[in-house]
């Protein structure tokens, strides 16, 4: 992969294919969620409960926050959150689930580049407490659990990355390797490290090891050179 240099409309205009799939995972995925939340007092329940977390987390680690707090900071009874939510842990897995195809229909429209990821970067940059409490709180397995699912939905109908890796093996590495370099950016002091900086590295370490060409055509290729 070659990072792009082009602004954002040109990475569209460069990748109708990735477009085009985005369209297609991002129905599905509204399509999901349509079908789960039908009812307008479940989501203005959804939205407060999901406001309630975002300030306790301000002030206190994610796993220490009750069902309890959550509620009475969202001003809903207990029923209303035991209709939707058979405990704690299945309101944060909810909630990490959300976010993880959150981020994917914003940053999947800009394809496999660094405009990609500049986006998938300013998303959870502006999402920083959040990301940061999911990460790093008891839901970190579910984040990754979930990319990697959605990232083997987008690749079984997108060949636009080539890699010397199998395949599923390639979407498990280049997952951890945007998880786990997300997750250490969020436990540096806030402004270490801009967004383009990161999406750079990102950029760098996938096309670097999991898109890079095969280590065997490389060596024929250097052995090719030095014959000529």
């Amino acid at each position: 992969m070659t990072p792009t240099k082009a602004g954002p409309a040109a990475a569209r205009e460069s990748d109708s294919d990735s477009q085009t799939l985005s369209d297609t995972q991002s129905h599905r995925l509204d399509r999901t969620s349509a079908s789960r939340i039908t009812d307008p007092r479940h989501v203005r329940s959804a939205s407060a409960l999901r406001d309630a977390l975002l300030r306790l987390i301000e002030h206190k680690a994610l796993d220490d926050i009750t069902v309890r707090e959550i509620v009475s900071e969202a001003g809903v009874n207990n029923a209303t959150f035991f209709r939707h939510h058979a405990d704690k842990k299945s309101f944060f897995d909810r909630i990490a689930t959300e976010e993880i195809d959150r981020l994917v229909a914003v940053s999947l429209p800009f394809g496999h580049s660094l405009d990609g990821y500049i986006v998938l970067c300013e998303y959870v940059r502006r999402n920083r407490t959040l990301w940061t409490a999911l990460l790093t709180g008891g839901v970190g397995a579910v984040m990754r659990e979930r990319y990697i699912r959605v990232s083997r939905e987008v690749a079984s109908k997108y060949a636009g990355v080539k890699s010397w890796l199998p395949h599923d093996l390639s979407v498990i590495c280049s997952t951890a390797l945007i998880v786990e370099t997300l997750s250490w950016w969020l436990s540096l002091p806030l402004d270490t490290h801009s967004p383009t900086e990161i999406a750079e590295i990102l950029d760098n370490l996938v096309s670097g090891t999991v898109a890079r060409s095969s280590p065997e055509r490389a060596t024929r290729t250097r052995k090719s050179a030095r014959s000529t």
